[in-house]
């Protein structure tokens, strides 16, 4: 049975009373360490080469097809990129850096920052072929999105490219709900973009945090590497 709105005294319907509502802080520049991966503040001087060698991977480019920058002809310019990129507060980029070889294979951020409005965003992800499809990749998504709840944040969004189906595809397997297309949302790369919405809020972020814990423990992986259990079906 679904609760009668609040109303005013005016009896109009209104949202729920928030009286202990604080707005949260903003993320701080502290790593996030998990048995997979590390998510870190990006640093040129750190990670620079590392993503620069990763994304040489995609020598076709097609990871760059959907961001807003790149793809970068030489290491000069994409260094440039990054320097900038990581002084930056918003959005917030951090490098994700691979427990087994120690090298940054990927980046995301946190952008869209409104702690008056407790929501934040996922996004400028892009993660190399070295860690695509890999335990360390749900891993770091799960890492940012525990920070972004236990600061206090209400809402948690990804937003991508309605046309970018492997996003879509992701935002749904982290357990974000879909929330509707924003048509000619945006202008990029000269070209018109209907914006998808998904977000996860608080009231979700319980039972999403036990099913990502319970993906990424150590038994649920075999000695190959390969998941047991889909995080699927462990949210479901």
């Amino acid at each position: 049975m679904i609760d009668a709105p609040r109303t005013n005294a005016l009896g109009q319907p209104i949202g729920p009373a928030l009286p202990d509502w604080r707005p949260p802080p903003t993320p701080p520049r502290t790593p996030m360490a998990g048995r997979w991966c590390t998510v870190e503040p990006l640093d040129a001087t750190r990670h620079a080469a590392d993503l620069w060698a990763a994304y040489a991977l995609d020598a076709e480019g097609r990871n760059w097809t959907y961001l807003t920058s790149g793809p970068f002809d030489t290491f000069a310019t994409y260094r440039e990129w990054l320097e900038a990129a990581a002084r930056g507060d918003d959005p917030l980029f951090h490098a994700v850096v691979a427990r087994d070889s120690g090298r940054a294979v990927g980046v995301g951020s946190y952008l869209r920052i409104a702690p008056a409005a407790g929501s934040i965003e996922v996004g400028h992800i892009h993660y190399s072929r070295l860690l695509a499809r890999t335990p360390a990749a749900t891993e770091a998504m799960y890492l940012m999105m525990r920070r972004a709840f236990e600061l206090g944040y209400r809402r948690y969004e990804w937003k991508c490219d309605a046309l970018n189906a492997p996003s879509r595809a992701a935002a749904l397997r982290l357990g974000f709900t879909f929330e509707g297309i924003f048509r000619k949302a945006l202008v990029y790369r000269g070209r018109s973009r209907d914006t998808a919405w998904y977000a996860v809020v608080d009231d979700d972020w319980p039972a999403l945090r036990a099913a990502f814990e319970r993906w990424l423990a150590p038994e649920n992986f075999d000695t190959a590497g390969r998941q047991r259990t889909r995080l699927a079906e462990l949210r479901a």
